[in-house]
């Protein structure tokens, strides 16, 4: 029997996290829901806030505490998915729900 919850998670059951390039400091929510049962999810929409951030600015990318630490699973997927020349990180602080929050500059 099959029901409505016997099916892999399809990122594209998510909407997208930005629809334009922020000229702007700005914060991407990756903590609902379906990021909390998908790490890839927020390994992919990070990648994508990231690049609709505009030159000069940040963006604070607010990760769900269900992953753990961003350290454990995002910072090694950042370096390989986007140019670190341009590109840089660092860990601000967990969330009072548990949450964490690292920001990224875009030179």
């Amino acid at each position: 029997m099959s029901t409505s919850h016997d099916h892999d998670h399809d990122h594209s059951e998510a909407g997208p996290v930005t629809d334009r390039t922020h000229d702007n400091s700005w914060s991407a929510n990756l903590e609902k829901p379906q990021h909390a049962a998908d790490a890839d999810l927020v390994v992919s929409q990070a990648v994508d806030a990231i690049e609709h951030t505009g030159s000069g600015n940040h963006v604070n990318l607010v990760t769900h505490g269900d992953h753990g630490h961003p350290a454990e699973y995002l910072y090694d997927a950042l370096e390989e998915r986007v140019d670190t020349d341009t590109v840089g990180w660092e860990y601000v602080q967990q969330c009072g729900c548990g949450g964490h929050v690292t920001r990224v500059y875009v030179d």
